[in-house]
């Protein structure tokens, strides 16, 4: 009778270091006080998402708004016709290395189609999806075109002239500018969050009209009343704000608060019904049915 063979199999070698290399401290656990850890890893790491990833700069834009706005002027979107969002997003990977999802996520926010910005800065043909709505999903980036909206003529202004500094990008192969050169006060024109490690910010939207109209008033008397020409917010979608002078005057003098705002409806007459029209912006419409069912 044979006898049944075995396949012999061998481990894998563990690679070597070569003669005379060692790793210090190899296996050793080392004791350090929690708050040089703190000092040495967490804080560069906190002031690095800080500065530069989760929150806005005085131009109003995060790195992914200002890297994504800066290829399309250089693609001559500002003036030229609208292009493939795939182009777009393939282009701004030059100055983002964080992939193509989340560059075309930022261009969907910023696009009229979207509804999610009071003053949008991008000019959208296509299914662009709904702010209001989590069902309601855009379409991939192949289908959609953009372009810059005119508003964006306001933000590189002079940036020829050396008004900002210029970087190199991750790779070195290009530089980007560290701010825009912006004429146009899109921190307060439009709404932002941002949440960082150990601090967050959520700015409301304001009515165009009434900034400029305070920024006057505040350039010929220092000590103007804001909510006499600035009363409160103006959310994008509409909504009806619960007014409280006194919280509003708190948001005004220490930055902080908070701000209550419901949603517009009419009764149809005859068919005991509530016709919803307008909605709160840090909802969908998905989210009130449920609540409703």
């Amino acid at each position: 009778m044979a006898k049944r063979t075995t396949k012999k199999t061998t481990k894998p070698v563990r690679p070597q270091l070569g003669d005379g290399v060692e790793i210090l401290n190899a296996g050793s656990v080392l004791e350090d006080p929690i708050t040089s850890t703190l000092e040495t890893n967490y804080m560069p790491y906190a002031m690095s998402v800080i500065v530069s990833r989760a929150l806005p700069e005085i131009d109003g834009f995060k790195p992914a708004h200002r890297k994504l706005l800066y290829t399309m002027y250089g693609m001559g979107l500002l003036k030229g016709a609208r292009t493939k969002s795939a182009n777009i997003v393939g282009s701004t990977m030059h100055l983002n290395p964080h992939g193509d999802a989340a560059i075309y996520d930022t261009m969907v926010r910023m696009g009229r189609g979207n509804e999610s910005l009071l003053v949008p800065f991008v000019d959208s043909k296509g299914n662009f999806g709904k702010a209001y709505s989590r069902d309601m999903s855009c379409a991939a980036a192949r289908y959609t075109e953009a372009k810059l909206e005119g508003v964006c003529e306001e933000l590189f202004r002079d940036i020829d002239k050396e008004t900002v500094d210029f970087v190199p990008n991750y790779d070195g192969t290009t530089t980007e500018p560290t701010l825009l050169p912006v004429t146009f006060p899109t921190i307060l024109a439009n709404n932002t969050l941002g949440i960082a490690v150990g601090m967050a910010c959520n700015i409301c939207s304001f009515n165009l009209a009434e900034l400029c109209a305070t920024t006057v008033a505040l350039m010929k008397d220092p000590k103007h009343d804001i909510s006499t020409t600035m009363p409160a917010p103006d959310f994008v979608g509409g909504g009806q704000i619960l007014y409280d002078e006194a919280q509003m005057r708190e948001v005004y003098e220490n930055g902080r608060g908070s701000i209550k705002v419901r949603a517009r409806y009419n009764v149809v007459p005859g068919e005991n019904m509530l016709e919803i029209t307008q909605i709160p912006p840090t909802t969908t419409v998905e989210a009130i049915m449920d609540k409703i069912a």
